[in-house]
């Protein structure tokens, strides 16, 4: 990865028609931290240059979030549901697996792999928080694209959740419908 100049990010924050005062609230610096690594005076910490480079492809509408990508319609289950109802949920909609939420609050996930898993005859019947998933990985909504497929690297969904409530999922379906 090359690193922008002083001069580079001076000419990009101008051909953005952006003050340094806006970059700096952008970035969450201050203005003449701006001025002082545009004019050469300052090398900046790797994080505050990162900073300044998102503020700027923000600027730019080069930045995808989380919140841009993905469903607010989120398919769940609450852990008292039987493996049954889940099942017969995943099958109408053609999931393969569904969140298990209880008030808004994510609590694990539940995929035909873990009803599979369990090899007693009452599986159905059983509630689904004993056979489901305990860690699922949740996101903030402005958490950016790049760290979402670093998740999905690992995980077959992602929960959004916003001050505790869960408010969008994102499957690798949701990435390839948006390239």
């Amino acid at each position: 990865m090359e690193l922008p100049t002083p001069q580079d990010l001076r000419e990009r924050r101008k051909s953005l028609e952006l003050t340094q005062s806006k970059l700096a609230d952008m970035a969450g610096v201050s203005q003449p931290l701006i001025a002082r690594i545009e004019g050469g005076d300052v090398d900046p910490r790797l994080s505050t240059l990162r900073r300044i480079v998102e503020a700027l492809d923000e600027a730019e509408g080069r930045i995808v979030r989380a919140a841009d990508i993905m469903n607010t319609n989120v398919r769940s289950v609450a852990p008292d549901n039987s493996v049954l109802e889940a099942r017969d949920m995943m099958l109408d909609a053609g999931f393969s697996q569904l969140p298990v939420i209880e008030n808004g609050r994510p609590l694990g996930i539940i995929s035909n792999a873990d009803i599979r898993h369990v090899q007693e005859d009452n599986v159905a019947e059983r509630p689904v928080n004993e056979v489901m998933s305990e860690s699922i990985t949740t996101v903030e909504p402005d958490t950016t694209l790049d760290e979402i497929g670093v998740y999905l690297d690992h995980n077959s969904a992602i929960l959004v959740v916003e001050g505790g409530e869960t408010v969008g999922i994102i499957t690798e379906a949701d990435i390839a419908a948006h390239i």
